[in-house]
């Protein structure tokens, strides 16, 4: 606790790249919670042991195929009802979950209890 600041907290992470399970990074994040003032996202500070993985030829590679499409991209439901997500929908999921990551985290409370549950509907634009 910091007097009449916030509580904070100090964390050891470590971070797994989803497309390749090998690949992980030690990261550790201090994370403050303003008292009284819910309004103000959680301030957080961290440092990474090491590098990320360069995902440019992936990044290239999505891009790519997205601007190939005949049709633009939409889609509905992901994952579908049974938890399934296809293969080609799997870095629409990615970018969801960063999405949904960055609006947890600006409304975020010590008591915040959300996750991505599904995309309704993703459109290109």
């Amino acid at each position: 606790d910091i007097d009449d600041v916030g509580h904070k907290y100090h964390l050891e992470l470590v971070l797994e790249d989803v497309l390749d399970k090998d690949s992980t990074v030690n990261c550790t994040a201090e994370v403050l919670y303003h008292l009284g003032n819910k309004n103000i996202a959680p301030a957080v500070q961290f440092t990474i042991e090491g590098e990320l993985k360069n995902t440019d030829e992936a990044d290239n590679i999505f891009y790519s195929r997205i601007k190939s499409l005949e049709k633009e991209l939409v889609a509905e439901n992901i994952p579908d009802s049974h938890g399934s997500v296809s293969p080609e929908m799997e870095p629409i999921r990615l970018l969801a979950q960063v999405a949904s990551g960055y609006v947890i985290w600006q409304n975020s409370t010590e008591n915040t209890k959300f996750q991505l549950a599904q995309i309704k509907h993703v459109k290109q634009v």
